[in-house]
């Protein structure tokens, strides 16, 4: 019997599952490419998700690559986001999901 490696044996589905599971981290994905790119706009359209959670996906999204994060040296300070060339390739498969997803939730 030959031994797989581990590449062989990742899924490649369950890798781009576990990218994108987290609270909302599509929606971010979709809010940041849409333009609403800094934290407190993100805590604005995200009331029922707390400012630690928020923080703590945008850190693996960023730790993952498919987001940037830009400070401005300003006072207050400014902090953006940015969906990375990495992260603009997820985005049409992120935005067919949520397509399909309303869907589904319409059915039930």
């Amino acid at each position: 019997m030959t031994e797989l490696n581990d590449v062989e044996m990742t899924c490649p589905s369950d890798a781009f599952l576990k990218v994108i599971k987290g609270k909302c981290k599509t929606t971010i994905i979709v809010m940041i490419e849409k333009g609403r790119n800094r934290f407190s706009e993100m805590k604005r359209t995200l009331p029922t998700i707390s400012e630690r959670m928020i923080s703590r996906q945008l850190d693996e999204l960023e730790k993952d690559g498919i987001i940037s994060r830009e400070v401005f040296g300003e006072v207050p300070p400014r902090v953006e986001y940015s969906l990375t060339e990495y992260g603009k390739s997820l985005y049409p498969i992120i935005r067919e999901m949520r397509k399909w997803g309303y869907i589904h939730l319409e059915r039930n």
